[in-house]
Order: C-alpha cells, then structure tokens, then sequence
C-alpha cells in the first residue's frame, strides 16, 4: 500500500484537475505516482490471488490452471 501522504497527494492533483487545472510539472507528478499506485494496486491483488483456492460442492479443487502456474511460478522464485 502506498503512503497516506502519496494518497493525499494523488488526491489533491485529481481535485486541482477537475478545479484549476494542472501544470505540466504536476501532470507529469500525477501521471507518476497513478503508475506507482497501479503497481501497488497489481502487486496486492496478486498476492491475494496466490492465496486463493477454487473448490465445487463435492470439494474437488477447480482452481483454475492459469492461477495454479502462477502460484507455481511464485514459488519457483521464492526458492
């Protein structure tokens, strides 16, 4: 997750977008700290999926095989 303070900032930028209008120097800083947030953002949600397993009613593992290679991949890594 990103610092409150990076946060606020994206914040006040969007607010300053939508009022006043932004400089060319606060685009490039918005445009810098969105791509920030997204690759936290995808960092995250990758972790969480990692940690999920797919199961039908009679109990067999229907994870799907994308999700299980990723999860292999990971742990290929980590060792």
């Amino acid at each position: 997750m990103l610092p409150k303070t990076k946060l606020n900032r994206i914040n006040e930028l969007s607010h300053l977008a939508k009022t006043t209008g932004l400089t060319k120097a606060q685009k490039e800083e918005q445009q810098a700290l969105r791509k920030e947030y997204l690759s936290t953002f995808r960092s995250a949600f990758k972790n969480q999926l990692h940690s999920v397993k797919v199961v039908d009613e009679k109990g067999s593992d229907v994870t799907p095989q994308k999700l299980k290679d990723s999860k292999a991949q990971k742990q290929t890594r980590l060792h």
